[in-house]
């Protein structure tokens, strides 16, 4: 594993456990087992690394789903496994998208800035998908696609206040559910409930 690599699983464990503010710098070196050279080399402060630990996650997931939405796989099944996707990756690492969404607002403003377009952007990728299956009849209409997008992912960056590695789902589990309701919400209702 890389200095680069540690200081960042290092960060993710302390953030998780003891909260973004009261984490210092030296535990960070000291529990990453690096310098505080080494750390510094990477980041200028506990601020990008705390951007690196979301941005990491976004690139990955979004690098994910460019693949399953350009896939020849049907618009349904495409959708269904984004949104898995998504879920399954976010338990895989969910110290780490839980440390970001509970210190999100601790980052300085030109990062939020930063992060809130990259979310964006995937995020009006997945609404085209559903504005696309909106206009040929795939999918409901009656509900913006915006919303229908808003509503799902909302859930989704709240999964680290509730799944408990230990509980009764697995992570493939709830990402199958999520992606079931997403698709049950956007059937046509002239072909009834599913």
């Amino acid at each position: 594993m890389s200095v680069r690599e540690k200081v960042v699983r290092a960060a993710v464990r302390l953030f998780a456990e003891k909260g973004f503010e009261a984490t210092t710098v030296r535990e960070i070196v000291e529990e990453a087992g690096v310098t505080k050279g080494g750390l510094y080399h990477y980041f200028e402060s506990k601020d990008d690394l705390l951007f690196e630990i979301y941005a990491a996650m976004l690139r990955m997931q979004t690098r994910r789903m460019v693949t399953i939405a350009e896939s020849d796989l049907p618009l349904p099944e495409r959708l269904h496994a984004i949104v898995a996707d998504v879920v399954v990756t976010s338990i895989a690492d969910l110290d780490a998208a839980t440390v970001f969404f509970q210190s999100f607002p601790l980052l300085e403003k030109s990062k939020q800035v930063q992060v809130r377009a990259e979310r964006r952007t995937y995020h009006e990728r997945v609404r085209d998908l559903v504005a696309e299956g909106q206009r040929t009849g795939v999918f409901r209409a009656d509900v913006p696609a915006d919303l229908v997008i808003n509503y799902h992912f909302g859930a989704i960056h709240r999964l680290g206040m509730w799944y408990h590695a230990d509980g009764e789902l697995s992570g493939e589990q709830v990402g199958k559910h999520f992606a079931d309701l997403m698709l049950r919400s956007l059937r046509p209702e002239e072909l009834g409930p599913v």
